[in-house]
């Protein structure tokens, strides 16, 4: 009997409605605040003469939105240091392997700093660079400063959008990702697959 009352007298409780918070505002008339911040600013009109110019980068002439029209057989890919290496990792003929991935003809590009990045990793990557220095193979001249290939490659795919680029490495994927109309080749399942392809070419969808 006493649980029931209880239960009554609880149950007439009302519930107050929580109301949104404000936030303290200082009055104007505070002595914190100076006569400087009291006058209420006016907005100057701005004009039209001295507007800001914006210069934005000029879309590829090769684009139609998404879509690369420079890209057609025979493919230029350019090969990364990590493509080689995974490659011979996983016993596949590179020319041979993109000719099965992309059913065209392809011409593998080797730029310099590649070529120089596989010098300097030593006699352990011996077999790599000499599957570089292949016929197959066509060299690119690097004019610029330094040997960082990732910059190289990107440089490149920006100014000329007629390429594939052949990695293996995340960051430097994800920076071509960023790049518009550029198709990267990689190895899935032991053989290469294409991205951002039309879906009539490369390798089937896994």
């Amino acid at each position: 009997m006493a649980k029931q009352v209880l239960f009554r007298c609880l149950g007439k409780v009302k519930k107050h409605q929580k109301l949104a918070a404000m936030k303290r505002v200082i009055n104007l008339k505070d002595q914190r605040i100076q006569k400087k911040d009291r006058l209420s600013k006016k907005r100057t009109k701005k004009n039209p003469q001295n507007l800001t110019v914006r210069e934005l980068p000029q879309a590829s002439s090769a684009l139609f939105f998404k879509y690369n029209t420079q890209l057609g057989p025979p493919y230029h890919v350019l090969v990364d240091t990590n493509f080689i290496n995974f490659s011979i990792k996983n016993k596949l003929d590179i020319v041979q392997s993109m000719m099965d991935c992309l059913y065209a003809k392809c011409i593998p590009y080797i730029t310099d700093c590649v070529m120089a990045e596989l010098e300097k990793l030593g006699s352990k990557y011996r077999v790599a660079l000499r599957i570089a220095k292949d016929e197959r193979f066509k060299r690119l001249p690097c004019l610029h400063k330094g040997t960082y290939a990732d910059d190289c490659l990107v440089q490149r795919i920006t100014q000329h959008k007629c390429y594939i680029v052949a990695t293996c490495d995340k960051d430097l994927k994800r920076r071509i990702r960023k790049i518009p109309g550029v198709p990267l080749m990689f190895l899935q399942q032991r053989r290469y697959t294409i991205e951002r392809m039309p879906d009539a070419f490369g390798a089937p969808k896994t």
